[in-house]
């Protein structure tokens, strides 16, 4: 689920009425439609007891809590243990005691007097809390209250609608709670005042009995997720009735990869018009842009996206134009690929990849499960009569259907991308056929694992304390660099998520996001400071930094070698795109070989550069604005002040405030002529 607010309550007792209740809670976890856990809460006199834990695709966050409330139901207590999604231990703890408010977590200690009625933003609590925060904010007149450490909370008011389950018929009203994270979280609230459900378009928290329910429901959240999204779209789209000089811009050139002199850049629709001196005049009606001796780059390709309509927008405005996506609800892809092509809502290009999961108790519910080689081949078929670019193998595979699944691929014109099946190594998938491999662990792990140990689990992630002792020139490790290399295979790496896994540490700003992470909503920068997993154990702090390092002595082998690195994240894109390209240095890459292949490599790739990849006439006008030299500095890409995508034109600095964020770079001057 979302990194969301997960608020511990701190109020007066004149804001907040009482929470015991006698009557058990119970909610259902559902995932792509499939029930994969459950949030309950048990109250007794003043004590609360709350049980959360879901597993999909064999992870995911196991959360106890325990609240203890005065008679006027103001929590005086709260403790949170448990574990995150990829194993990492919570321990935090809130103590309100008369006017001053205590609270620890994996930042540290923090402490405040409560001067008037405040919530404190806690790290690891259960969406349970969500209905308690919303009771607290119904009572204020504004609907808004101050959140501790920083940050403002607020409710609005949406929907009202009817449900029905084994109780009968409910009545229930949509409520957006938001305001310190990039987006808000959809809640129903039942007329007693109680939480009925948590919403997402893919990923619901239901009451137990309303199971029916999930599919409308999704489909609502997505509605009201894109009625957002239309009115951010409205505002922040400018689109000119007439051509578009950009003067005084150095455009990045993949051919010579440097900067070219400073040029004129015309745009008529949604083409690049025309590349000119910059001293050429224009003609009458222009709309003129000072690009103030910037530098424009050609629209990025993220090639591990699991896109959704609430990072859309902000990897359009972090430069990328095109994502290719990963595994993917079908439905609601197609849906949401309707609304951008349609220009209802932004975002990036979609380029889909057809996700194939084997049937099993740790299934990924994305895409198609299936549970035979006669289904897996089916599914091929299917993507390919519907126009996708590449399939997708995951871990529950059966490693012995790969094969009949990659002929069907390539008899059809699909390529063949995945993770390496569990019980299965990187050497065999390269024998059955695969194009590219996906991941950097999926590719080494072989090296590692006994042939029994399952990889459906967070094995997949936690044995990476094992390459510390890898020699990586060791013949099984040089077997599978050699068979890369002959076959000429590409690897999505995904490295920026592998540091987040190995170098994250509790309290601490990650490596990946010193450059934007002050930038952030306060909610958000909090998360962030949440490692993702568990180096208590005696060992595993060097296990799994000494992992990293040979991690990335593996991707630069390959590099060297010239096995095609893709730049794809797996986390998002935007912020941490920018990252992974970064850490492409370590691998022996130069900063414009780096823009190279986010631009015009992927877009070879992808089979799309007679129209993307490079400012040129005739191309479509996909790029992005930047002050600075990227050449010398890839971090110059960081500070974006437009980004254009089919002719249409943002300026981040007026999208990023719509999610929280202080803007990055200023926009450029832009003059409309006055029409007679």
């Amino acid at each position: 689920m979302k990194t969301s607010l997960r608020l511990a309550l701190c109020l007066s007792a004149a804001l907040l009425p009482s929470i015991a209740s006698a009557a058990p809670e119970r909610f259902t976890v559902i995932f792509g439609g499939r029930n994969v856990g459950h949030l309950n809460a048990d109250t007794t006199g003043d004590k609360t007891v709350i049980d959360y834990d879901y597993k999909n695709n064999g992870r995911g966050p196991t959360i106890a809590e325990t609240i203890q409330v005065n008679a006027q139901g103001l929590p005086t207590q709260w403790a949170i243990k448990g574990a995150t999604t990829f194993g990492s231990k919570v321990s935090e703890n809130f103590a309100l005691k008369g006017s001053q408010a205590t609270w620890s977590d994996s930042t540290g200690p923090g402490k405040t007097p409560i001067k008037e009625p405040s919530l404190y933003v806690a790290q690891g609590a259960s969406p349970w809390a969500l209905g308690l925060y919303a009771r607290a904010l119904m009572k204020d007149a504004d609907g808004t209250l101050p959140a501790l450490p920083g940050g403002t909370l607020r409710l609005e008011k949406g929907e009202a609608l009817q449900v029905a389950g084994k109780a009968g018929t409910t009545a229930v009203t949509a409520y957006e709670v938001g305001g310190i994270d990039l987006n808000p979280d959809t809640i129903l609230m039942d007329e007693k005042g109680e939480m009925f459900a948590y919403l997402t378009p893919d990923f619901i928290i239901i009451r137990e009995g309303y199971e029916g329910e999930e599919e409308r429901l999704r489909g609502l959240a997505a509605k009201w997720s894109t009625e957002r999204y239309v009115a951010i779209q409205k505002d922040v789209a400018h689109r000119y009735d007439a051509p578009v000089r950009i003067r005084n811009v150095r455009l990045f050139d993949p051919k010579t990869l440097t900067l070219t002199d400073p040029v004129s850049v015309v745009v008529s629709g949604r083409e690049i018009a025309a590349v000119e001196p910059i001293d050429s005049p224009a003609t009458p009606g222009e709309v003129a842009i000072d690009g103030a001796g910037g530098t424009l780059i050609a629209g990025m390709v993220e090639m591990h996206a699991h896109i959704s309509q609430d990072d859309a927008l902000l990897n359009l405005i972090a430069g990328i134009t095109t994502v290719r996506d990963m595994g993917n609800d079908n439905a609601v892809l197609d849906k949401l690929i309707d609304r951008i092509e349609g220009g209802v809502i932004a975002g990036p290009r979609v380029v889909r990849s057809g996700f194939i999961e084997g049937k099993s108790p740790f299934s990924a519910n994305n895409g198609i499960v299936v549970d035979s080689e006669a289904a897996a081949v089916d599914a091929v078929r299917w993507y390919a009569a519907r126009g996708y670019w590449q399939i997708k193998i995951y871990n529950s595979m059966n490693p012995a259907w790969v094969p009949a699944m990659v002929a069907e691929a390539h008899k059809l014109g699909l390529r063949v991308a995945g993770h390496v099946p569990a019980f299965s190594n990187a050497d065999a998938m390269i024998a059955a056929g695969y194009d590219e491999m996906t991941h950097i662990n999926q590719f080494m792990l072989g090296w590692v694992l006994e042939p029994k140990e399952d990889t459906r689990s967070l094995l997949r992630l936690t044995a990476l304390r094992r390459l510390r002792t890898l020699d990586l020139n060791s013949p099984k490790v040089q077997q599978t660099i050699n068979a890369m290399v002959d076959r000429k295979l590409a690897i999505d790496v995904t490295l920026g998520i592998h540091e987040m896994f190995t170098l994250g540490r509790d309290g601490q700003v990650p490596p990946g996001a010193v450059d934007y992470l002050d930038h952030m909503p306060v909610g958000y920068q909090r998360g962030a400071k949440k490692a993702m997993v568990d180096t208590s154990a005696p060992g595993d702090d060097a296990a799994y930094r000494a992992a990293f390092d040979k991690i990335v002595a593996t991707v630069k082998t390959l590099n060297d070698r010239g096995v095609l690195i893709v730049p794809g994240t797996d986390t998002g894109g935007s912020f941490t795109y920018h990252r992974e390209l970064e850490l492409y240095q370590k691998a022996g890459m130069t900063p414009a070989q780096i823009l190279k292949r986010a631009t015009f490599d992927m877009a070879h790739y992808l089979g799309r550069d007679q129209q993307f990849g490079s400012i040129e006439k005739g191309k479509m006008a996909d790029f992005f604005l930047i002050p600075g030299d990227p050449t010398k500095d890839l971090k110059a890409i960081k500070s974006i002040a437009m980004v254009v995508k089919d002719g249409t034109i943002y300026f981040p600095s007026e999208v990023y405030p719509k999610f929280g964020i202080k803007p990055f770079a200023a926009a450029p001057k832009v003059t409309v002529p006055t029409r007679p």
